[in-house]
């Protein structure tokens, strides 16, 4: 129960931004989320801490590509398959609309 939002809430949390991870589904061979909307939000509590989350869509094409945004990129690279941001978020709660 988070005191400031008086809500359940999942902490993720580690030493490494590439271990700590949610993976959905957890079995990427059972397909996607299957979400259709072009929208992704997340509400997410600023740690102070480095954060990261990348999300994976397959686009028309049937090709995979990937979005990352982190509070530790200081600026925006595009390459064919991956898109790396810089995020910059708030003390407490930040809502994230990708």
């Amino acid at each position: 129960m988070d005191e400031d939002i008086q809500s359940s809430v999942i902490e993720i949390a580690g030493t490494n931004v590439s271990t700590a991870y949610i993976h959905c589904p957890p079995d990427p061979k059972r397909g996607g989320l299957g979400i259709r909307l072009p929208y992704l939000v997340m509400i997410v509590k600023n740690m102070d801490m480095l954060f990261s989350f990348e999300v994976q869509v397959l686009d028309s094409k049937n090709t995979k590509r990937r979005f990352r945004a982190s509070t530790f990129q200081s600026s925006t690279r595009v390459k064919p398959f991956i898109c790396t941001l810089p995020m910059q978020m708030d003390k407490g709660w930040n809502q994230i609309q990708f």
